[in-house]
């Protein structure tokens, strides 16, 4: 009897152990941030220290690309790895929508929490009204404090918005100067009590998205007015979250990402950021709307202080995160591919990236540093070309894609030109589950 107690004792000790071993993850999501208005990517108004340090201390990748320039599609493709186009649903949803994220899908969440990870979202949603199908808890995170749509999705124009906890509401119209430290202290709170079992948060901030929301505590904090202001506070709340981690003695064994969903909301002027070197913004697939911030921090096997300029996407985080927990591809076909190798600083990056833009249609795609347009679109109501498409661009001599040179390399514009029709016959076949 002492000898069954011990084996089953050791087995325990041993389940705990392997699971203890297992990464966390984090992905901190901002909403509207541009690749240009956090100070490691060169701000001179905005004053980043905390992500700045994460950068120093860990990886710093400037060829990210979030999947779409709008809210919803960018957040489909993070979750599922897949091109927003199979969504089945509008780029950008509203309340009164009829679709959200199908049950067929597999979520990132799902995944992880199959697997015996913790999982929660404390923030934005977006991914589908308030119906219970198309809420998180349905779609595999555990616990879920956030709004379900982006925060100006508010009266007059919609009916009030719910600040949820699960499905019940903790109140309507919330004070949203209060939501990025509610977030980040949901995510402590969660952290300190999963600290024995691997988990997965997931950490969509509200800002800066407009209506832009300070507290009182960081009003007038910065040079760049309220924008700025709603900046320095989440980088604040940031170093709030980190700190929690190395209290808890969880950052060497933790998976940190901090990017944005998409470009800056241009359109919105001061109230919106800015894209530093890149053209345009939100809503565009210029360079601008989504190529975005991305930092890696915590992890033991991340080196320290090294930039990454190899192409990496939010389709690639799903795979690569599953990779890193140890699972199988998700069961779903999905775009994105696992480059682990990549988050410790080594390997190769995609090598094709087609860009989804307006109600996902495909308009661009890059091979190398070769950039092809065959349609464009800005919020600004912009023609930057006033010549007909396609434009062609070497992202690698001209990232703020200035220079045409389509009429230089006639065999490059065919290539890509077939690669799109390809992807985009490929992609209208396969369709949607809200197809089938």
């Amino acid at each position: 009897m002492k000898r069954s107690c011990f084996l089953l004792l050791s087995l325990f000790f041993f389940i705990k152990a392997a699971a203890q071993q297992k990464p966390n993850f984090i992905i901190i999501y901002a909403d509207d941030l541009g690749y240009g208005d956090i100070g490691i990517n060169g701000h001179p108004g905005i004053q980043t220290p905390n992500l700045d340090q994460m950068a120093i201390e860990g990886i710093r990748f400037s060829n990210y690309y979030s999947a779409s320039p709008a809210c919803t599609a960018s957040r489909y493709a993070l979750l599922t790895g897949k091109y927003p186009s199979r969504a089945g649903f509008r780029w950008v949803l509203s309340p009164n929508a009829t679709r959200g994220i199908h049950s067929k899908e597999q979520t990132m969440a799902e995944l992880l929490k199959d697997d015996g990870y913790q999982t929660a979202i404390f923030g934005k949603w977006h991914l589908g009204s308030s119906n219970r199908s198309f809420l998180p808890l349905a779609n595999g995170f555990d616990e879920y404090v956030g709004l379900p749509y982006s925060n100006d999705m508010i009266p007059p124009k919609y009916p009030p918005i719910a600040l949820l906890n699960g499905y019940d509401t903790i109140t309507v119209n919330p004070d949203q100067s209060t939501l990025t430290r509610i977030y980040t202290e949901k995510a402590t709170a969660f952290i300190k009590r999963n600290r024995e079992r691997p988990f997965f948060v997931y950490l969509p901030y509200a800002m800066p998205h407009t209506p832009l929301f300070a507290s009182a505590r960081f009003r007038g904090s910065s040079k760049r007015g309220k924008f700025g202001d709603v900046v320095q506070e989440l980088d604040f709340y940031i170093g709030r979250l980190i700190s929690c981690l190395k209290e808890e003695g969880l950052n060497k064994n933790t998976y940190v990402i901090f990017t944005s969903d998409n470009g800056p909301w241009v359109k919105q002027n001061q109230a919106g950021g800015s894209a530093g070197l890149f053209r345009d913004g939100k809503g565009s697939t210029w360079e601008g709307g989504m190529r975005e911030p991305f930092i890696l921090w915590g992890h033991h096997s991340i080196p320290r202080g090294k930039v990454v300029s190899e192409v990496f996407t939010a389709l690639d985080i799903f795979p690569t995160i599953a990779t890193l927990a140890g699972k199988a591809r998700p069961k779903n076909r999905i775009d994105g591919h696992p480059y682990a190798d990549l988050w410790k600083g080594v390997g190769t990056g995609r090598a094709e990236f087609y860009y989804v833009g307006i109600e996902h249609q495909l308009m661009a795609v890059r091979k190398g540093p070769w950039k092809l347009h065959i349609k464009t679109y800005s919020q600004l109501g912009i023609d930057y070309f006033e010549k007909g498409k396609p434009l062609l661009f070497n992202l690698d001599e001209d990232p703020s894609e200035k220079y045409d040179l389509a009429s230089k390399y006639p065999d490059r514009v065919k290539e890509l030109s077939l690669l799109i029709r390809k992807k985009d016959e490929e992609i209208k076949q396969t369709g949607s589950f809200w197809d089938q």
